[in-house]
């Protein structure tokens, strides 16, 4: 496997996982406790990512 398919593959887990709510000590800022406290800015960065390198190497084929 390509070390670019591992790296979106992380990154895709990762921005599950800021979702997945759980006993925290702040509340989101989509009003729940949530695993990440900044949970739809990181959620998007995570997938950000994954999709930028996902295109980037897209187009080099």
């Amino acid at each position: 496997m390509k070390w670019y398919k591992i790296v979106i593959i992380i990154a895709i887990l990762a921005g599950i996982s800021t979702l997945i709510p759980t006993s925290a000590s702040k509340l989101c800022y989509l009003g729940y406790y949530a695993h990440c406290t900044f949970t739809p800015i990181s959620t998007i960065i995570c997938w950000g990512i994954a999709w930028g390198i996902y295109r980037r190497k897209s187009k080099k084929k």
